[in-house]
């Protein structure tokens, strides 16, 4: 099979989806699946410094990239769009990650007029939360062709049966797969070892952190979180911890959050990084107690599943759709994403190391069960054969 993948961007900048799609692709590859992303060259205000419009080998996937000409929420490219008319026929299936982007659309429209079969990951836009974002836009864009979009896909990709439940009560969609996403093979690999992240941040000295690693966008409730762990650690049972902050985002946010701090005086008790990558991640991930993600939404949270893949616990809202997962396993805490719970789950947390142990290896356990790229890449090639049209080669 030939299977395209189509995204707004790939840029570090807009976090999970941008790491997973490459994972995907990779392990598609390794079942024999044929990939190609289609994406834009966006990154934030700038662009990536890539090749545009034939296809070059990106993070080892196939990959041809098209200039984003304006919106960078919409990110219109017509390049794009006239591309994918011209060659989609060469595809099996065309999987559209995203909903509410210019790709997602020319997409569904390219794969009608040519009676290719494709299948959409919302990436969590279908939440009612998400939907109430910008709504005036996505209101007209529902109608503009969302709406068509959605109901006529061969399926939609859901990856928490918490994300296909909630938008399919919402919408009344159908049709929906649950296949979750997986983590890299290096961070399952116990034999791997990785150094230490404090011989890339000595600031940290021996330390215990707490790791947020995401985009850094207001709807992780950043603020929230910042302003419980600093006044939590301002009493001496806590005041050894440290939270690390890794990701990226606006410029203009990033600058917040860090006035934020210095406004408390708390230079020396959280560290931005920036977004990490490689080595570095892997330690960072590795070396933490505890890693946190107090979102106000979140269809998936990737570094949740990569820290449990470490052995280490998480600390997740109750708007996080691994929530169920993580309690039914006991291998985290999950607290509503109010500021008194919150203090209370993170004390509690910070407190018990033998807790976080247990929890630890109950949440390795977890992912060794479920959320692995192998068993990901199946899943999504049985959805593939199953939705593929017999009738139609490729090329016509």
């Amino acid at each position: 099979m030939k299977i395209l993948h189509v995204i707004p961007a790939v840029a570090p900048r807009y976090g999970g989806p941008s790491v997973a799609i490459f994972e995907m692709c990779r392990a598609l590859q390794k079942m024999g699946v044929g990939t190609l992303i289609a994406t834009t060259d966006a990154d934030g205000r700038g662009r990536l410094p890539v090749d545009l419009e034939h296809p070059v080998s990106f993070k080892e996937v196939p990959t041809v990239f098209f200039s984003r000409q304006w919106s960078e929420s919409y990110k219109y490219s017509r390049p794009l769009a006239r591309w994918l008319q011209r060659k989609v026929t060469d595809f099996d299936v065309v999987h559209v990650h995203a909903v509410f982007s210019h790709s997602s659309l020319a997409s569904a429209r390219a794969c009608k007029r040519s009676g290719i079969p494709y299948v959409i990951r919302p990436l969590g836009s279908l939440d009612p939360w998400s939907l109430n974002q910008k709504r005036f836009g996505k209101r007209l864009l529902w109608n503009f062709g969302v709406k068509q979009m959605l109901f006529g896909s061969a399926a939609i990709h859901y990856t928490t049966a918490a994300e296909r439940r909630s938008a399919e009560l919402t919408l009344g969609l159908t049709d929906g797969a649950v296949i979750p996403l997986g983590v890299e093979q290096e961070l399952l690999d116990e034999g791997k070892a990785s150094e230490s992240f404090r011989s890339f941040y000595p600031a940290l000295r021996h330390n215990p952190y707490v790791l947020i690693l995401c985009r850094l966008h207001p709807k992780k409730s950043l603020e929230l979180f910042l302003e419980v762990f600093l006044n939590i650690t301002e009493t001496p049972e806590f005041q050894r911890w440290r939270l690390v902050v890794a990701g990226d985002g606006s410029d203009s946010y990033a600058a917040h959050l860090k006035n934020l701090v210095r406004e408390r005086g708390a230079d020396g008790r959280i560290l931005f990084t920036g977004w990490l990558d490689g080595a570095e991640k892997a330690a960072a991930l590795r070396d933490g107690a505890l890693l946190a993600l107090p979102s106000q939404q979140e269809n998936f949270g990737l570094s949740v599943v990569e820290a449990m893949a470490c052995g280490v616990p998480v600390l997740v809202t109750t708007n996080v759709n691994l929530a169920e997962e993580i309690q039914a396993a006991g291998a985290g805490w999950v607290a509503p994403l109010e500021r008194g719970a919150l203090a209370h789950t993170l004390e509690e947390a910070l407190r018990n190391e033998g807790d976080r142990l247990s929890r630890g290896i109950s949440g390795r356990n977890l992912v060794l069960s479920r959320f692995t790229w192998s068993a990901t890449a199946s899943g999504l090639t049985s959805l593939y054969h199953s939705v593929r049209r017999t009738d139609v080669s490729p090329n016509g």
